[in-house]
């Protein structure tokens, strides 16, 4: 019996679809520890992601928040899989990046993808920029967090065309 191999690997430039939603799954369940490590990692010494005694007196949610950088690296990261493992160039810029519901440690994160547009590259042969709008929701579909990211992705191989 002969064995196909088979690499799971994103998308060619040709095989974004500007008329498709990408759907990433599984979410991911934001933790206590998610949110102490990634926060300490990064020097972020904000009350309101590691402090419980003083989040929890603080209006509007009286609770610690899931740090936007998290959110927002987790919501970028949970996409790759689908659309740019293995066909990434580079990441060339993030825009239009907005938080406008706070995620919890014990939420779960659901991320979903559109292609904003794409083009050619004019000065890399072989290449193209797609601007892909991600959108980041909880579990009860409160958007959490949005942001268009721009990457450089290679073009299909002419070989396997």
């Amino acid at each position: 019996m002969t064995v196909k191999d088979i690499i799971q690997r994103g998308l060619y430039y040709e095989e974004f679809e500007a008329d498709a939603r990408y759907l990433h799954r599984p979410g991911r369940t934001a933790t206590e520890a998610d949110n102490v490590l990634f926060t300490t990692l990064t020097m972020n010494t904000q009350a309101l992601h590691l402090d419980a005694a003083f989040a929890d007196v603080q209006a509007p949610f009286h609770a610690r928040l899931m740090n936007s950088m998290w959110t927002l690296s987790t919501m970028v990261g949970a996409s790759v899989a689908q659309l740019t493992q293995g066909t990434l160039v580079a990441q060339l810029g993030l825009e239009g990046i907005t938080f406008p519901h706070p995620l919890f440690a014990g939420d779960t994160l659901y991320t979903e993808s559109v292609v904003a547009d794409k083009r050619l590259s004019s000065s890399r042969p072989g290449q193209g920029v797609v601007r892909i709008a991600h959108t980041g929701r909880n579990q009860d579909e409160k958007i959490v967090a949005t942001a268009t990211r721009s990457v450089l992705v290679h073009c299909r191989p002419a070989s396997s065309a």
